[in-house]
């Protein structure tokens, strides 16, 4: 009988720990040149360590070269990856999911533009630039749990286009999430918490900030502008959940890891972990 129940109890437990998720998203900060001492090719091996050290299950990037996808996924080759660039396959920024290939089955993947015409590569609004919004549909091999993961970075210039952007993935995940399953919202924004839109976004999501059983750790903020001696206040990266009572916020962080008085990126990372009730 003894036995029986320790069987028990470790089969409990493992199943308890498998449905625990920790999610990453991270503005990572194109390759420009111009950014001298802060350039990509200064900072990408201790970006992927950072990575590798937190072992996020799944975990979305924004502003993302060709080039500097490879990288990241060579670094982590854990992980497999989905999205394409905001000009076309292979060009431009991209807003990439990246998970846990032995964990996660994939059934479902796109990438979409932030505009009218959302299905073809254009600009939307008042927007400067183009961009986009990529989503992956996801099954965890183990405790078969489906969930929906939407990855994107608004505008910097366009007020409207980033209202219309919350509204039209939304939408999005109305039309798609037929059956109700757990949705993970994340990416930059470009808003702080106290913009209309967010207010709005809260009306429909939860911010993983707000509803953390354990009090947020980390600075306020999430946008440092490498400035690492300076307080980083402006928070403009999230990580949304659906409003779904499967859903548990166990922990949310914003990660100042820096190394040499030097930070990864000119975002800092929002880290939460997840468990399915």
């Amino acid at each position: 009988m003894k036995q029986l129940f320790t069987s028990v109890f470790f089969v409990i437990s493992i199943f308890s720990f498998a449905q625990n998720l920790k999610l990453i998203t991270y503005n990572i900060r194109l390759d420009l040149a111009s950014d001298g001492e802060n350039a990509w090719s200064n900072r990408k091996d201790y970006f992927c360590s950072q990575l590798a050290f937190y072992e996020p299950d799944v975990f979305g990037i924004q502003e993302a070269l060709p080039n500097q996808v490879i990288a990241i996924s060579s670094a982590l080759p854990k992980y497999s990856y989905v999205g394409i660039g905001r000009d076309g396959i292979g060009k431009g920024e991209s807003s990439n999911i990246f998970y846990k290939k032995d964990r996660f089955e994939l059934l479902q993947q796109s990438t979409f533009w932030l505009s009218e015409t959302p299905e073809v590569m254009s600009k939307g609004w008042d927007a400067a630039l183009n961009r986009v919004c990529t989503y992956a549909l996801l099954k965890d091999k183990k405790t078969k749990q489906i969930f929906w993961v939407f990855n994107t970075h608004f505008d910097h210039i366009g007020e409207l286009a980033r209202a219309n952007s919350i509204k039209l993935i939304l939408s999005k995940i109305k039309t798609l999430n037929t059956k109700n399953y757990p949705v993970f919202f994340m990416g930059d924004f470009n808003s702080e918490p106290s913009e209309e839109r967010i207010v709005n976004l809260k009306k429909e999501m939860l911010d993983t900030y707000d509803v953390s059983i354990e009090k947020p750790f980390g600075p306020t903020g999430t946008f440092n502008a490498f400035k690492h001696n300076e307080a980083v206040i402006k928070r403009i990266d999230y990580i949304f959940i659906s409003k779904n009572n499967k859903l548990k916020v166990n922990k949310f962080a914003i990660l100042s890891d820096s190394k040499d008085l030097k930070y990864p990126s000119d975002h800092l990372p929002v880290y939460a972990e997840i468990s399915f009730n």
